[in-house]
C-alpha cells in the first residue's frame, strides 16, 4: 500500500514512519479544520473531507492516507460526517468479512502489547496483513488515547504490512465500541486479513469486544496469587484460548503448572463455541517461545467452527445483537435530548435521590411524559 497516494502541499508534514495512528477525543466535532489549496487532485466537498466515492476508492486501493481519513471520518460525532461514513461503510461491505477478529484480553502486567508485537510480527512474516484496534472502558474518565504509548511495537508499527490504530476516546464504552466494529470493516475493506482487537484490564470491555471477535484470548502470569480468583468466572468462561505468558527463565516451570490448572479448570465449564474445547498454553513473549503455536490453534479454531457452521453463525448473531444495541443507544439518546425530558429530569432526579418517589415509578413517569411528547410531535407533523 503506498502512503504517497496524494500530492502532498509544500508545507505539509511528512506522515511519520511509524503505521500508528493518533487517537482523537471522543467528543470532537469531526476531521481537522484547515482549508485546502484549491489545486489538490482530490475532489473535496469540505476541508479535509472527500467525496464518498474517493473513500471508497482508496479503501480499496490500500492507500493508507485515505484509509486513515475514512477511519477519523467514522470517529467524528459529527451528524454529517456520521452520515457520510455510513455512506462508505455500505459501499465496501461487499469486501468485508474475510478477516478472523481476534480479541486479546488480560490482567495488568500481562505482557498484551509484547505478545501483540510478537505475534503481529510473525502473522507478517506468513504472509498476513495485520490491523491493531483497542477498546478502553476508562476513555469517558482518561479522555485520552489508550494507545498513545504502543509506539513502543517499534518493529511491528514499522511494517508496511501492519497498522496500529487507537480507539476514539473521551466517549461511552458503547460508542467506542461502534466506531471500533465500523473501523473492523474497513481494514478488511482494505485487505488486512488478521484484525487484532486489545482491551484493558478485565471488566465489561472484555464482554463488548467478545461480541465483535471470532476468537477470544485470555493472557495470565504466574507468581501474582491465585489466578483462578482474580480472575472473574465471566471472563474465564468467555475464553477460547488462555495464554500463560512470562514463561521464561526460572519461571518456565510455575507457567507450566498454571497451564495444567487452566486446563483442568476448563474441563468443568460450559464452552463459549459450541464444538470447540477451549485449551491453555504457555508462551514467552519477549523470547518469541510459542507464538506460532498460537496461530496454529487459532487456525483449527476457524477450520472446525468453519466446517460446522458456528463461525458464520456467530457472525451473523453478532451482526445482529450489534443491531439491537444500536437501536437502544439511538432510542436512549434521544430520549435524553427530548426538550421535555431535559426540562422534568433534574427535578425527579432530586426525589430519587431524597427518597421522594421510588425509581420503578420515575422511569415510569418519565416514559410517560416522552410517550405523550412523541404522539403531540406525531400528530402537529400529521396535521401540517
Amino acid at each position: 500500500m503506498n502512503d504517497d497516494s496524494r500530492k502532498k502541499k509544500p508545507d505539509e508534514k511528512k506522515p511519520s514512519a511509524l503505521n500508528v495512528m493518533k487517537g482523537v477525543e471522543g467528543g470532537h466535532d469531526g476531521l481537522p479544520g484547515q482549508k485546502a489549496a484549491s489545486s489538490s487532485p482530490l475532489n473535496k466537498i469540505e476541508p479535509h473531507q472527500y467525496a464518498t466515492e474517493e473513500y471508497v476508492r482508496g479503501i480499496l486501493e490500500g492507500d493508507r492516507v485515505m484509509l486513515s481519513q475514512a477511519i477519523t471520518l467514522i470517529e467524528s460525532n459529527a451528524p454529517q460526517h456520521q452520515e457520510q461514513a455510513q455512506e462508505v461503510l455500505k459501499a465496501v461491505m461487499p469486501h468485508t468479512g474475510k478477516a478472523i477478529r481476534i480479541g486479546i484480553t488480560g490482567v495488568s502486567g500481562a505482557g498484551k502489547s509484547t505478545l501483540i508485537e510478537a505475534f503481529g510480527s510473525y502473522l507478517i512474516e506468513q504472509k498476513h496483513k495485520v490491523a491493531v484496534m483497542a477498546v478502553d472502558p476508562s476513555s469517558s474518565l482518561t479522555k485520552g488515547s489508550i494507545l498513545g504509548d504502543k509506539t513502543r511495537m517499534e518493529r511491528l508499527s514499522q511494517a508496511p504490512e501492519a497498522f496500529i490504530r487507537p480507539s476514539p476516546s473521551g466517549g461511552t464504552l458503547g460508542g467506542v465500541a461502534r466506531k471500533t466494529r465500523e473501523t473492523m470493516l474497513l481494514f478488511e475493506a482494505a485487505g488486512f486479513d488478521v484484525l487484532l482487537v486489545e482491551t484493558v484490564g478485565v471488566g465489561q470491555s472484555e464482554v463488548t469486544v467478545r461480541s465483535m471477535v471470532d476468537f477470544f484470548l485470555l493472557m495470565l502470569i504466574t507468581g501474582a496469587g491465585d489466578e483462578l480468583q482474580r480472575i472473574k468466572k465471566g471472563v474465564f468462561e468467555m475464553a477460547d484460548m488462555i495464554l500463560i505468558n512470562k514463561a521464561d527463565g526460572k519461571n518456565v516451570a510455575a507457567a507450566e503448572i498454571a497451564r495444567e490448572e487452566y486446563e483442568r479448570a476448563l474441563h468443568y465449564l460450559q464452552p463459549v463455541t459450541r464444538g470447540w474445547a477451549s485449551c491453555a498454553r504457555t508462551t514467552s513473549a519477549l523470547e518469541g517461545k510459542g507464538i506460532g503455536e498460537i496461530w496454529t490453534v487459532i487456525k483449527k479454531f476457524r477450520e472446525l467452527t468453519g466446517a460446522s457452521g458456528e463461525f458464520d453463525k456467530r457472525r451473523r448473531e453478532q451482526t445482529r445483537d450489534w443491531l439491537h444495541s444500536l437501536v437502544g443507544e439511538r432510542l436512549q439518546d434521544t430520549f435524553y435530548r427530548a426538550e421535555v425530558i431535559e426540562k422534568i429530569l433534574p427535578d425527579i432526579e432530586q426525589k430519587v435521590m431524597t427518597g421522594k418517589l421510588p425509581a420503578v415509578q420515575a422511569a415510569r413517569e418519565l416514559l410517560k411524559t416522552f410517550k405523550n411528547y412523541l404522539i403531540e410531535r406525531w400528530t402537529d407533523n400529521s396535521k401540517g
